[in-house]
């Protein structure tokens, strides 16, 4: 199991499906790590192809396995649109410690491809401090203190 800090550096997307008819979309991103939710700057007038160049971070605490992206399309006087969604597997930075700039593909509802959002991962582990996680539990004398029982 993982503890530590996940940085999340969203670069870019392309070719992202543009819900937009008479202009460009404003898109941004929403990402979702169990219940920690971070959301992107919008990137105004960007539309299909936009750049962000942001980090986020977040807190590694338990059985965490995925970052689930949601890409979003401001709108002024209607509720924003639902551009699409990806979802990045969190083992491979919990094992090497960097993912560097990588493309993953934008799904609709459907699995319908949607286009590419570019997102690099760094993983700083917590050291262990708590002995019980780490598997030493002391000598004798200090588990239960059956050593001093009268039995």
């Amino acid at each position: 199991m993982a503890y530590g800090t996940l940085e999340v550096v969203l670069v870019n997307a392309k070719g992202l499906h543009n819900t937009d008819f008479l202009s460009k979309m404003d898109p941004y991103v929403i990402f979702t790590l169990k219940t920690q939710e971070k959301k992107s700057t919008v990137a105004k007038g960007q539309g299909s192809e936009p750049a962000w160049n942001e980090s986020f971070l977040f807190t590694v605490t338990n059985d965490v396995s995925e970052l689930h992206l949601k890409i979003m399309d401001e709108d002024t006087f209607t509720a924003d649109d639902y551009v699409g969604e990806a979802t990045i597997s969190l083992e491979p930075v919990f094992n090497v410690g960097i993912v560097p700039s990588t493309a993953y593909n934008v799904v609709n509802k459907d699995q319908e491809y949607h286009g590419e959002i570019k997102i690099g991962l760094n993983f700083s582990p917590e050291p262990e401090t708590n002995s019980f996680c780490s598997g030493h539990y002391g000598g004798v004398e200090d588990y239960g203190g059956w050593k001093e029982s009268t039995f």
